[in-house]
């Protein structure tokens, strides 16, 4: 029996579902029986049955659960397994067992849920050279949801998403460090067992030179890319890297491109997406020296380049392209086929699948559960005082829908009222029965059903009522004048005077709406954060192109022409005071300074071009220049 196994950095796993219209096309487009997705960046928040379930697939997922600053919902991993039936099933793609993380520690934890991880195959904690690693930092490591492991029988599957370390931030090189230490560990323990261990997913890893497209001097002695050649079957290893033992000389081929500059314009990326296996074939007899599960089992490797997100006949960016929004990750699937895969003995989905996720399929409530929260509502009402949410939620509304809730349900008796008895019920059907008891458990749940319905509608109401308070203003109306107390609203629109200033002169970077300030979305300037106040430099107050009054009775085209109009001048001002690069001539784009210091928020140009070979005069010329004052950009 033959399977597929592919790994794929989705880059969001909500947007590439949305790209292609349900979970479960995304997955058809796969054609895999395994498929190993990482960075799904779904919290367990968001958690939902169109995340993770879809017919015919079994899914094993873990989310992130530390909450650091910008550090939320930023990893993930998840594991679909394509299978024909969830229970009895003897089909190698279904788990026997599945894990959350690696360590083992992670069903401990009071962050952690009901469910326990059931891989048989545990590693003790206490091993000889993590001495040093405290067990908080190792359940660091599980809760940031990079790892999912599932064990098939034939072999044990670890899909990973490795940490990313800049070379300047100690704090996460020893993160990284200690994270794929730990796992080497995980993995020796296995394969002392005799298992066959696969490690599949985006590891931020590139292993040698030629795995990266501007790789220097330099690139050989990073200590990870040593650490991951020292796994390697070529350098006394037990691992085998399917891909490029499959292509030795193969040149050019990543599955990685940076998304700021453009770079897969002319396919400068790097290889970080791996599939690594180790151990025994899976023959009875076999001769050590003859056989080995790369030579007997594998059957074909490679990138699935039609992924990526940009095509050959795609418009280079430069040229107009980049207005036109490339859908898809960063990153490209990759692939391998296995063969000679016998079957299983007949088993069933194990406890962890996201099927028995109470959050993905929902929570079910028990007869004892319902019975005892009637009896809880039941004693609220004979005292004759509301629950405290429904005091709350009654309270927010309006005095018509309390009296619209009151006589369906006994009233609540006030000093007046206290001998008149609650009020009859307004209900027929409650009317005609008999039994007094089924009568009050129906009229409990009617009030719970109205309460909800009350709620819904008063928080429907507020919303509406911030939603109109913070409504989106119009183009025009930031280049108006408010008029003064002292004017008669009614002749407003005959006593506003728009100022005339020359658009030539004004900073490009001084834009503002006088007496207001910009929210995070209006920064002009490469979409970025703006925190204009009343003290900047200039204002721009445009010549009107017709006079509206304050009560909006001018015609919606005519609107619609003075904000199109004020929009092209703001462009035609940016447009010359934007510098040409020097290799092309052409416009620059801006950027801004992400890195913490003292250049942070710092605007600068350099050329529109992708990223590319110094040596191809259509990639870009490198020209840099600082722009000529700081402006803000949202921190990502």
């Amino acid at each position: 029996m033959g399977m597929k196994i592919v790994t794929y950095n989705v880059n969001g796993l909500k947007q590439r579902i949305a790209q292609y219209g349900s979970l479960l096309k995304f997955l058809n487009s796969l054609q895999a029986d395994i498929i190993c997705i990482q960075e799904t960046k779904v919290s367990r928040h968001d958690l939902s049955a169109d995340l993770f379930m879809a017919e015919g697939y079994e899914a094993f997922f873990s989310c992130t659960r530390t909450f650091g600053q910008g550090r939320v919902a930023y990893s993930g991993v998840a594991t679909f397994c394509r299978v024909k039936s969830a229970f009895s099933s003897d089909e190698v793609a279904l788990p026997l067992a599945a894990e959350e993380g690696f360590t083992g520690l992670l069903k401990h934890s009071k962050s952690g849920d009901d469910r326990m991880g059931d891989c048989p195959l545990k590693m003790p904690i206490e091993v000889e050279g993590l001495e040093e690693i405290t067990k908080e930092d190792l359940l660091k490591m599980d809760s940031e949801g990079r790892c999912i492991i599932t064990d098939h029988g034939h072999f044990v599957l670890f899909n990973l998403y490795g940490p990313r370390a800049d070379c300047d931030d100690k704090g996460r090189i020893d993160f990284k460090f200690n994270f794929f230490k730990t796992l080497q560990k995980r993995w020796e323990s296995l394969l002392s067992q005799g298992r066959r261990v696969f490690v599949v997913g985006d590891l931020n890893i590139a292993p040698a030179a030629i795995d990266r497209w501007n790789a220097g001097p330099e690139f050989e002695e990073n200590m990870f890319r040593k650490w991951m050649r020292s796994l390697l079957r070529e350098c006394g290893g037990p691992f085998s890297d399917v891909f490029r033992t499959k292509h030795p000389h193969r040149k050019d081929s990543y599955t990685c491109w940076s998304m700021d500059d453009g770079a897969e314009e002319f396919n400068c990326g790097s290889r970080i997406d791996h599939i690594l296996i180790a151990g025994p074939c899976l023959h009875q007899n076999h001769d050590i020296e003859v056989h080995n599960l790369l030579d007997c089992h594998v059957e074909e490797c490679d990138i699935l380049t039609q992924f990526k997100r940009w095509k050959p006949d795609s418009m280079p960016r430069w040229k107009g392209g980049r207005s036109i929004r490339l859908e898809g990750s960063d990153h490209a699937p990759v692939y391998v086929c296995l063969g000679e895969m016998p079957s299983l003995p007949v088993h069933s989905t194990p406890p962890l699948a996201a099927r028995y996720v109470p959050e993905v399929r929902g929570w079910q409530q028990t007869i004892v559960s319902l019975l005892a929260k009637q009896r809880e509502v039941s004693v609220v009402m004979e005292d004759g005082v509301l629950c405290s949410t429904s005091e709350v939620t009654i309270e927010n509304c309006s005095e018509n829908v309390k009296e619209s809730f009151y006589p369906i349900y006994k009233k609540i008796p006030t000093s007046d009222q206290e001998t008149q008895g609650p009020a009859p019920s307004t209900n027929k059907y409650l009317d005609s029965v008999d039994d007094e008891n089924v009568k009050e458990n129906s009229m409990i749940i009617l009030r719970n059903e109205r309460i909800k319905s009350i709620s819904h509608s008063c928080m429907k109401k507020r919303k509406k009522a911030r939603n109109e308070n913070c409504s989106q203003r119009t183009l025009t109306s930031f280049f108006q004048k408010k008029p003064s107390s002292s004017v008669d609203v009614g002749n407003a629109k005959n006593d506003i005077l728009h100022d005339q200033v020359d658009i030539s002169k004004v900073n490009p970077y001084s834009f503002h709406v006088p007496n207001e300030t910009c929210s995070p979305n209006e920064d002009p300037i490469d979409g970025g954060e703006g925190n204009c106040s009343q003290n900047d430099e200039f204002s721009i107050n445009p010549i009107s192109q017709g006079q509206t009054d304050t009560n909006s009775c001018c015609s919606l085209e005519n609107e619609n022409g003075s904000a199109a109009l004020e929009w092209q001048r703001i462009q035609q001002l940016m447009q010359r005071s934007i510098p040409l690069c020097n290799g092309h001539g052409e416009p620059c784009v801006v950027r801004s300074v992400k890195k913490a210091g003292p250049n942070l928020g710092r605007g600068f140009y350099v050329c529109a071009r992708a990223k590319g070979p110094t040596s191809n005069p259509e990639a870009s010329c490198n020209h840099f220049q600082w722009a000529s004052s700081k402006f803000s950009r949202k921190k990502r």
